[in-house]
């Protein structure tokens, strides 16, 4: 008799540990880089046709121009983001 409650004593005590170790990331801070300036401008949008991905653009504050898109409704579930670097049309800030 001895046995057994050890025994469950051990499996209670180690599916409480496996609970409480579970939970532990979701208390957790994301531990993304500090963020020193942060731009919410517009930035203009092309709508493509249904199906496919939609396309934005923006410049930075150096003047190069960034193209962000994401994929469209027929498989491409990736993003891309391009940089065109000192783009003439992006003033620099």
């Amino acid at each position: 008799m001895n046995r057994k409650l050890t025994a469950t004593a051990a499996a209670i005590a180690t599916a409480a540990a496996l609970t409480l170790t579970g939970c532990a990331s979701m208390t957790e801070p994301f531990n993304d880089a500090p963020i020193e300036r942060k731009d919410d401008s517009p930035a203009e949008v092309y709508s493509m046709p249904d199906g496919f991905a939609n396309v934005a653009t923006k410049c930075d504050r150096h003047g190069n121009r960034i193209y962000t898109t994401r994929g469209g409704d027929s498989g491409g579930g990736g993003k891309a983001v391009a940089v065109v670097a000192n783009d003439p049309s992006c003033a620099k800030r």
